[in-house]
């Protein structure tokens, strides 16, 4: 039982290893414009897919965008993936996500998901954080198909909403506890 343990185990953290290794490699290669782009285009559609998503989008202080999220694992999993912040139409900063899980799963991830800071103070945490652990300061809703079509300009509170987008691959379970965000300087 134990040798069975230690080869899931294994494997679990060479294929996690290989998961974050694989995101900053695609961070770097890519100039600033072409993540600048793949961020935008990535907000356009989620406006598409989830018109309550646009209505947070026209109040938001602040948008934290990432696209091209990778999750996978077998019994530990990891997460990576960059994006950048929206301010004023324009993506001012650009951060990674990563997150390391364990327990019961199996599988692999390719998803989407972005933060809309409704408040200057919620966007302010962001910034001053050295590493923002989401699940650890702000109240953050994790809008699903209830909370998003309840969504109007005049049911929005302070806080942050999450939004998932584009899943593809097969996973157990989308969240953001744990998930650490911290600012870098793509090449």
């Amino acid at each position: 039982m134990t040798k069975c343990f230690e080869k899931v185990a294994v494997i679990s953290i060479l294929i996690t290893a290989s998961l974050v290794l694989m995101g900053p490699v695609n961070a770097v290669a890519d100039e600033a414009s072409g993540i600048d782009r793949n961020i935008m285009n990535a907000l356009q559609d989620l406006y598409e897919s989830a018109p309550s998503a646009k209505v947070l989008g026209e109040k938001a202080a602040g948008i934290l965008v990432f696209p091209d999220m990778v999750k996978g694992g077998f019994m530990i999993g990891g997460q990576y993936g960059t994006g950048g912040l929206i301010k004023g139409g324009k993506v001012v900063a650009y951060y990674s996500s990563t997150a390391l899980s364990y327990g019961l799963q199996i599988g692999a991830q390719k998803f989407g998901y972005a933060l809309f800071f409704m408040g200057e103070k919620d966007l302010d945490y962001l910034k001053k954080s050295e590493g923002w652990e989401v699940g650890g300061a702000p109240s953050l809703v994790i809008a699903d198909k209830g909370v998003a079509t309840a969504l109007s300009t005049t049911t929005v509170r302070e806080g942050i909403y999450a939004f998932f987008f584009g899943q593809k691959g097969l996973m157990a379970g989308l969240g953001l506890q744990g998930t650490k965000i911290t600012e870098y300087k793509p090449e």
